[in-house]
Parts: C-alpha cells; structure tokens; sequence
C-alpha cells in the first residue's frame, strides 16, 4: 500500500498526541479503522480509511490477567498450538462478571500454572501476574486442590483410611489428605503438593482403578459453574 502510513502515526495527528500515547491506545484497544478494533501497532491505513478513538480510550497502563479454564479431559494442558486458539473471545464464558475487555495483549507472556496431566480435566489456571505464579509454583506444597475422582472397582478394607493418611510412594510417606465418599462411585479428593498422576496410583493400592479425575478447586477459588472448553477472568475478589 504505497500512500498507507502506520495507524500509531495517524492516530497522533488526529488528537493531537505523542506516537507513545498513540501506540497505548492501540494496545489497549481502543482504536477502531472502519468500525474494527484494531490493536497492532505496525498496523497500516489508507486515507480514506475511518480511523475512531473509543469514547471510554485511557491511557492508563494494561494491567496483568489471570484467567480460569475448564479443562476438557483428554486435552493436553500445554497445547501443541498456541494459547491463542485456546483463549479466543468465541469460547470466552457468557457469564464472565470482570467486565474487562478482551485484549490480544492479555494473551502474552501468559504462564500455565499447576497442569494437569493430559487425560485429567477441569480447573487450569494461566496468569500474567508475578504474585500468582510464584504463589502456584513455589508455595504449591501450600495450596490445597480439589478433585472429583471418579473410580471403578472395590475398596479394600480399611482403604478409605489409607487414602486419608498412610500411603507411600517410592519409598516416601504421603502427606495427609481429605478423602470422602461423593456417591457410589466418585471420591472427593482434598491435597496439598499431590500431583493428579499420583492419584491414579494410590487408588490402585487400595483396589481402585481411576475413570475420570476433575479438579474443581485451587485454593480459594473453585471452579463453580464454567463450563467445559470456556475460560473467564479472574475476579478481583477471588484468591488463591
């Protein structure tokens, strides 16, 4: 496009403002050509090309994201493609009450955080925010998860006591755990610094064999009514 000139350009002849603040209020998505937002700044427009700033456009800086995925079962936590056809404004959940408006930059630099392994579902947690990867990584062994096992088979004598306290693992005592019956057929499971593989070991020390394993719950947010494939924001009430 030989008479086209960079958005960030135009948009600071227009207000008048710096190419600074231009390119802020690309990144932050408040700048539309033609009615479509558009929010890369090496983005290029013709003169004849309608170029708005949107009412409600500031210049304040992009805060960090952390967002809630409902993991479906059989999907590998750290997909082959990348994040962005896994958090796309389509599979974003209706009910989402932060508010926020979904920006491309939120999907960088975006950590996974206590994965799941590839046949498990439910709770995934991607964060942009330094406090809430640290406290997920290296204060994990402090954070209680929740899951739903759903498991096959009969239980040993006294193998619900077992599973509460008193099982090892390669040579290692395991740490204390809550676990309850939910139905006929699925265990609760409350643990700290477990991983979702060793359940499926443990319940077959006391004759289980695992169907299914949901997480529903890290810490103090649980996973509440997202559905399965849907993702939303982390509110700003909501911790770990």
């Amino acid at each position: 496009m030989t008479d086209s000139i960079r958005l960030a350009k135009r948009i600071a002849e227009m207000l008048p403002c710096s190419r600074r603040e231009a390119e802020q209020y690309i990144e932050g998505g408040w700048v539309s050509v033609d009615g479509v937002v558009i929010e890369e700044q090496g983005f290029r427009v013709l003169p004849q090309q309608q170029i708005a700033l949107l009412p409600q456009a500031t210049l304040a800086p992009i805060e960090p994201v952390t967002i809630l995925f409902n993991k479906q079962p059989g999907y590998p936590s750290a997909p082959t493609t990348s994040i962005d056809a896994l958090i796309t404004p389509e599979n974003r959940a209706s009910d989402d009450r932060s508010g926020k408006q979904f920006l491309k930059r939120h999907l960088t630099g975006l950590n996974l955080v206590l994965p799941l392994d590839t046949q498990a579902g439910g709770l995934l947690v991607f964060t942009q925010e330094w406090q809430i990867a640290r406290k997920l990584t290296d204060d994990s062994a402090k954070v209680e998860q929740e899951c739903i096992v759903e498991v096959a088979g009969e239980l040993m004598p006294d193998g619900l006591k077992l599973l509460n306290h008193g099982l090892s693992m390669n040579g290692k005592p395991l740490p204390a755990m809550k676990v309850s019956w939910q139905n006929e057929t699925r265990l609760r499971f409350a643990f700290k610094a477990l991983q979702s593989n060793q359940i499926v070991r443990i319940c077959e020390m006391v004759g289980l064999k695992v169907v299914a394993i949901k997480r529903i719950r890290i810490g103090r947010v649980p996973m509440s009514g997202l559905q399965v494939g849907r993702w939303r924001y982390l509110l700003p009430y909501e911790q770990f």
